[in-house]
């Protein structure tokens, strides 16, 4: 049997309209799951390349940063898929200014729909995972779950935040069938990396950390997502994957 065979899984990733999140729901599909979308807008070109792959999709569409609205998202896929055996927390945002200048508003959009947000849609995801006795949960975390950085505090505390629960849900959930994960991708070419790769200094000097030497595209993170999905892992818990072109051996 192949231990990365994902067929007969039903997978729900958030954040999946775009970017990382589809490249996600993507290579997921290709190893045999179906999909479930959760994004505030259409996802209906990454449906449409989930079908393509001979996998059915589920769209919903959510604002996750509405915690009420989270349990209707599992409750809504059991009712079409009877089952949830994979959540991908990858939803994101993220707002720059200098730390001194950050506003409130700022700070509560990005921790609400970066961390909040994965622990209670986990919670939800995890209350049906725990009465099957089988689930996988892979966060989305950053470099910024190990790293500072710089002009992002509000998105540094959130993802510092999601590999800390990535390692408190591990502890809790891995002896009753639910492995907790998480992947750290370093740059990639994505929307919220645009403005870094447009300014010529920002983007020389990372590419110049990065061994590999080049941002990363989405398709390269969907190995990592898969095995983290797949009985390959069922032995691996609490871990933060780090996808980074090579940036924190550096």
């Amino acid at each position: 049997m192949n231990p990365f065979d994902l067929t007969g899984r039903v997978a729900m990733v958030t954040g999946a309209n775009t970017g990382l999140g589809q490249s996600l729901a993507i290579a997921l599909a290709r190893a045999g799951a179906d999909i479930v979308t959760v994004a505030r807008r259409d996802a209906g070109e990454t449906a449409a390349l989930v079908e393509a792959t001979g996998r059915r999709c589920l769209q919903l569409t959510a604002d996750l940063s509405k915690m009420d609205g989270l349990p209707g998202l599992v409750s809504d896929t059991l009712a079409h898929f009877g089952q949830l055996d994979i959540l991908v927390n990858n939803a994101g945002i993220i707002r720059r200014a200098d730390a001194v200048d950050f506003t409130e508003a700022d700070w509560d959009d990005v921790i609400d729909t970066n961390l909040k947000s994965v622990f209670f849609l986990s919670q939800a995801a995890a209350r049906h995972m725990l009465e099957r006795r089988q689930g996988k949960i892979i966060n989305i975390a950053s470099m910024l779950s190990f790293q500072g950085g710089i002009r992002v505090p509000s998105y540094t505390a959130s993802k510092s935040g999601v590999a800390g629960l990535t390692k408190l849900m591990a502890n809790e959930w891995a002896g009753r069938g639910i492995n907790v994960n998480a992947i750290a991708p370093g740059y990639f070419a994505t929307n919220n990396t645009e403005a870094l790769r447009a300014d010529e200094n920002r983007n020389r000097d990372i590419l110049a950390r990065i061994p590999a030497g080049r941002w990363g595209e989405p398709d390269d993170l969907g190995g990592a997502a898969v095995f983290l999905a797949s009985r390959a892992a069922d032995y691996v818990q609490g871990h933060i994957l780090a996808v980074d072109g090579g940036w924190l051996a550096r």
